[in-house]
């Protein structure tokens, strides 16, 4: 594995960025600071060692030694944050190939995906499932500026129940033995034990399939997997080693039981009822919505990319799209970005946006902030990203337009920044 990223990031060198060296200048024609705060007009934003160091009004000197970055006909605002990526997996493929697939193709998408990502506009992704080697390396890369990408936080492997979304399955039980990622749990002492296992790895979260899932071949259904016990039991834990907890919630049921146990956010949340929106509501959860993961799957479907249980599913969750998502909004409930991209094409991440005005009834601003400040706060980053201020990471990117009116003109990034580093 460490070879073969070796390698790659060898091929990819000329698209890295250099470590960040002296100073970066950067003359902007508006400056959204923060989402819902008016555009400032001409800035010069400075940015050493990673971060932003200021931002000034008007068109000032580079200075001697510094790099000048002329966005001086652009819209600089922070870059984006996806709540809910795949990096290490592309849509369309045979639910057979993890029988042949490995550990290094995984990486190898990563590395790809990851940059396409970063070129989107999103400078930090969160990833809730992927191989444990392959998330903890992707992550590194970026992080030491070896590979073009994001700031990643991974979970590693999901914790799944036996036979669940998340589990191995569809095979023969010889192959299921081989093939399982040991990332299920029977109880609370155990599912606490996977918990224990992730952070000693160095998972930055823990991802739970609280419930059924759609693309897996297990037809168990959409709804409640794990007990109110086991939840709780991986909850607690995660809580008291400093991890948030995402689940995986499709079903109503679930969904009100995962919010009761804790979690910090719902992945997916699509039949989300109003009891489990009041759980949520009542718990401080917040709704991840990944409505272009219902893109992807719509795109594929009846073209024989999926088992029949696996269209049944599909079909079951299409004509709701968006409607829980909807209300959780209009009951004051925190909508952060999340697309589960690796379901569709990734850099496609920026279409949801759009879907948030359309169909959650967010105005662009709030879909802004769903993908900035509000992203952030529920990472416990806020003092970190989300933002252009003094002291921030220099995460940023440049649109032609303004976002906060037309929410569509982020689907057209022309420049991007992450750490300090600029991802060409």
């Amino acid at each position: 594995m460490l070879r073969l990223l070796f390698v790659i990031a060898l091929l990819f060198a000329a698209t890295a960025a250099p470590a960040q060296e002296g100073t970066t200048v950067i003359h902007a024609g508006s400056v959204i600071t923060e989402a819902g705060s008016p555009a400032r007009g001409a800035s010069t934003i400075t940015v050493r060692d990673g971060q932003i160091v200021s931002i000034a009004d008007g068109h000032q000197p580079a200075g001697e030694g510094a790099e000048l970055v002329d966005l001086s006909d652009h819209t600089v605002l922070p870059g984006l944050i996806e709540m809910h990526s795949h990096l290490g997996g592309n849509p369309g493929g045979d639910y057979r190939d993890r029988a042949v697939e490995t550990a290094e193709w995984s990486a190898v998408l990563g590395v790809t995906t990851m940059a396409t990502t970063a070129r989107a506009g999103f400078t930090t992704v969160r990833v809730p499932g992927i191989g444990n080697d392959v998330g903890h390396a992707l992550r590194r890369a970026t992080a030491e500026g070896r590979l073009p990408g994001p700031r990643i936080l991974t979970s590693g492997h999901g914790i799944s129940i036996i036979g669940g979304h998340g589990d191995v399955s569809g095979f023969r039980e010889d192959v299921l033995a081989v093939l399982g990622g040991q990332n299920t749990c029977t109880g609370p002492v155990e599912c606490a034990a996977r918990v224990r296992e992730a952070g000693r790895r160095g998972s930055d979260f823990i991802k739970i399939t609280a419930t059924g899932g759609v693309l897996s071949q297990q037809a168990r259904g959409l709804d409640q997997h794990f007990t109110d016990e086991e939840m709780r039991a991986i909850v607690t834990t995660a809580h008291s080693l400093g991890m948030h907890v995402a689940a995986h919630a499709h079903g109503p049921r679930g969904i009100e039981a995962a919010a009761r146990a804790g979690v910090d956010t719902i992945e997916h949340g699509t039949f989300a009822d109003a009891a489990a929106l009041t759980a949520m509501r009542e718990n401080g959860t917040a709704f991840v919505p990944t409505l272009m993961a219902y893109t992807g799957i719509r795109e594929r479907l009846g073209t024989g990319v999926y088992t029949p249980q696996v269209e049944d599913k599909i079909r079951e969750t299409l004509s709701v799209v968006g409607q829980a998502a909807r209300r959780a909004h209009e009951q004051g409930i925190t909508v952060v970005f999340g697309t589960d991209a690796g379901v569709f094409e990734h850099g496609r991440n920026a279409e949801e946006l759009a879907m948030y005005v359309e169909l959650v009834g967010m105005t662009p601003v709030e879909a802004l902030r769903s993908a900035t400040t509000d992203a952030a706060e529920v990472l416990g980053m806020e003092n970190e990203i989300g933002r252009l201020a003094p002291g921030y990471s220099a995460d940023l990117i440049a649109v032609q337009g303004d976002p906060q009116s037309d929410i569509r003109v982020l689907e057209n990034v022309d420049y991007v920044m992450v750490r300090g580093r600029t991802i060409h």
